[in-house]
């Protein structure tokens, strides 16, 4: 008789080095069943997933204990091409995308489609040619399921990480066979209504009797699409029980285990009067693509936490990139009065301003190297920290790399692990802890809580929060977490087809902040009236 589920993992072991991360787990997920994996950064998600899929970490380093049954059947998954041809695709929270290729190509990359010639039907198949043509009407029906308007041609390098995400999506549903897809955090870099189109994507994935595992730390997701959750902890199961039996604040004790407090709320007003800019803006265009800018004013006080804020594909993303030097930019920036020069590299970081970009693999990490070199690089090339003479100071950098694991709460073996080692929201932290090894006068930080836990979170937050109230930084939040921005920053700027729409208050109506992020002026008394530099 067919079993109802169509994987169970039993009694599921893993160690590493002696030590072991994963503790007699268990993992069931039934056919056409959207099933939430849940749990901490380290709780152990990443290393099930890998055992799933065969990954070579597991059986290049012993193996692990328990069982896989795949339709009520024993398997055995030795490496990632045999998890495929058992029909189990995954959407990495990391892209494993070929920049050089066209969308048609990454969705089809393995997959290829050929067609006979005159050659091939004397001489073989091996001479036939590329069907572009079917390749294309495949890639575009699968781009339509997760409603992405892109052109099939266009290639992959420099498209927005919102971008990526859905093409890597798309990829997973254009195979055919696929009985189980696993999605690790596929909406972490998506906007809100870009996140409740591909949950509606989802949705239809499982009506068609497809099994989805969904790894998540958006807990309002896991309420609004899933049939069941399992929880880990610490390398264990805490337990598994129907979504509809639960609600999203016992979902986060489960998962770390103390008492969360309340939601964010917004950030209460400032005392502190701020005279100084510590940022002006005036006519900044960026051709970042996907995210150009058009001609933004803009002024940022000293002292403040300023949050950008807006939908994928608008240009919020533009401005530190911009500024940073990592995407041609036009119009003046005036860093604490002084002017940046837009020709001369690295300027930014010269004169004190230091950003965690929201692409911590491609821009933000030394994967091969240490936590602790990834802590102190930037701090070693700019000014010279950490170093006695032309060599390493250890002592030191070994108790600022400790201290800022410790603070940020980074889970490493030691400061000596490989950063590429990390799960996908320690490397975050590591991020953060470099740009704050500089000691900047501005921070700036895009999407800093991408792929982090509800309680990583609240920890990276209170932290800005602490360093812009005892060190008087300024900070420049780059995020598409509404909810996130209200909570810490004192002013927020919608951006909005390349420009400033709107600069709220965080206890701005939900009305007013929607509408500008439509890029509609409410007129007066609404945000529109404090457009512009001038009035910023």
């Amino acid at each position: 008789m067919e079993s109802d589920y169509v994987l169970q993992m039993d009694g599921v072991s893993k160690e590493y080095s002696g030590n072991r991360v994963l503790k007699n787990v268990s993992l069931s997920v039934k056919r056409g069943e959207i099933h939430a994996l849940m749990g901490e950064n380290g709780a152990g998600k990443s290393t099930l997933m890998n055992i799933l899929f065969g990954m070579p970490v597991i059986h290049n380093t012993g193996g692990f204990e328990g069982s896989i049954l795949l339709d009520g059947c024993p398997a055995t998954i030795s490496n990632p091409q045999e998890a495929m041809q058992a029909g189990i695709g995954m959407v990495h929270q990391e892209f494993m995308l070929i920049p050089g290729f066209t969308v048609t190509e990454n969705i089809k990359v393995g997959r290829e489609l050929t067609k006979p010639t005159f050659f091939s039907r004397i001489f073989g198949k091996s001479l036939e040619t590329l069907d572009f043509g079917t390749m294309k009407q495949d890639a575009r029906r699968a781009l339509d399921t997760v409603g992405l308007g892109i052109e099939e041609h266009v290639r992959i390098a420099g498209l927005p990480v919102g971008y990526m995400q859905f093409i890597e999506i798309a990829r997973e549903i254009d195979k055919t066979g696929i009985r189980l897809l696993v999605f690790d955090e596929p909406t972490a870099v998506l906007t809100e209504s870009e996140a409740a189109r591909l949950l509606a994507a989802m949705r239809d994935i499982a009506a068609q009797g497809i099994a989805i595992i969904f790894i998540t730390h958006r807990l309002d997701e896991v309420m609004t699409v899933s049939d069941s959750v399992t929880i880990l902890r610490d390398g264990e199961l805490v337990t598994r029980m129907p979504t509809a039996d639960t609600n999203v604040h016992q979902i986060a004790e489960l998962m770390v285990g103390r008492k969360i407090g309340g939601q964010l709320t917004a950030a209460e007003e400032r005392r502190q009067t701020r005279e100084g800019i510590a940022l002006k803006l005036r006519d900044l265009c960026v051709d970042m693509p996907g995210e150009a800018l058009e001609g933004v004013d803009l002024d940022i006080r000293e002292g403040e936490i300023f949050g950008v804020g807006g939908l994928a594909g608008q240009g919020k993303l533009g401005i530190p990139n911009g500024i940073m030097g990592l995407y041609p930019a036009t119009g003046s920036v005036e860093l604490f009065g002084e002017a940046l020069d837009f020709d001369k590299l690295g300027d930014a970081l010269q004169k004190g301003v230091a950003f965690v970009s929201e692409d911590r693999r491609g821009v933000g990490l030394l994967l091969e190297d240490s936590v602790r070199l990834n802590i102190i690089f930037t701090a070693m090339q700019i000014n010279n920290q950490f170093l006695k003479g032309n060599m390493l100071d250890t002592r030191e950098a070994n108790h600022h790399a400790q201290e800022m694991v410790k603070n940020l709460d980074i889970r490493c073996t030691s400061i000596h692990q490989v950063v590429g080692d990390l799960s996908g929201g320690n490397q975050q932290k590591v991020c953060v802890a470099r740009a704050l090894a500089t000691n900047p006068r501005l921070l700036f930080v895009s999407e800093p809580t991408r792929g982090i836990d509800i309680g990583a979170k609240r920890l990276v937050l209170d932290l800005l929060r602490r360093i812009n109230e005892e060190q008087g930084m300024t900070i420049v939040m780059v995020s598409s977490e509404l909810v996130e921005l209200r909570s810490i920053c004192d002013r927020i700027a919608i951006v909005s087809d390349g420009q400033v729409s709107a600069i709220m208050s965080p206890t701005d109506s939900d009305v007013n902040f929607g509408l500008a992020m439509s890029g509609i002026r409410v007129g007066a008394g609404g945000p529109a009236e404090e457009l512009g530099g001038e009035q910023a």
